[in-house]
């Protein structure tokens, strides 16, 4: 019989700030629709304190059409994020995804790598496990069973 790799916990209040940009060792997927959209062993992640991790999509990695929408948001780490639509087989998930086109010098990895919010997906993995989104409706993080630590965008804690 196999074994899974120990769980390596890690204390949301740790990460640090400004936020943190690695390679993701674990696969990654999202479905739409019932489609699988990503499958990907190619992600990245940032880590910021009391954020659960944002996972980033190469966009050579995503089967969905993704269609811009009007508005944009301001990270001051990462720059201008501009959001789509994201739409499989007929189903439009609205507001469901951003992506820096010209993300700030530390963070020019990032450039056209695809963010999903969790709640407007059917599912989303990291490795075998499923994610839970980060609390509220602005962040989009994902939270796995090895986070500890209290993860902000719960009422009251959205400008920590």
């Amino acid at each position: 019989m196999t074994q899974s790799p120990p769980l390596v916990f890690e204390n949301v209040q740790d990460y640090p700030r400004p936020p943190a940009l690695e390679a993701v060792p674990q696969g990654i997927t999202v479905v739409l629709n019932s489609k699988v959209i990503v499958d990907t062993c190619n992600a990245l992640r940032v880590l910021e304190t009391h954020h659960a991790p944002t996972y980033y999509i190469p966009p050579d990695d995503i089967s969905a059409q993704l269609v811009p929408v009007e508005g944009s948001s301001y990270c001051e780490w990462k720059g201008i994020a501009r959001y789509f639509d994201v739409i499989a087989d007929g189903r439009v998930a609205e507001l469901a995804a951003w992506s820096y086109d010209k993300p700030s010098s530390a963070f020019s990895r990032l450039a056209g790598y695809v963010a999903f919010y969790a709640n407007r997906m059917d599912v989303c993995t990291v490795g075998a496990e499923v994610v839970r989104p980060q609390p509220g409706d602005f962040y989009g993080g994902w939270q796995t069973s090895n986070l500890t630590g209290i993860v902000k965008g719960g009422p009251g804690t959205r400008h920590w």
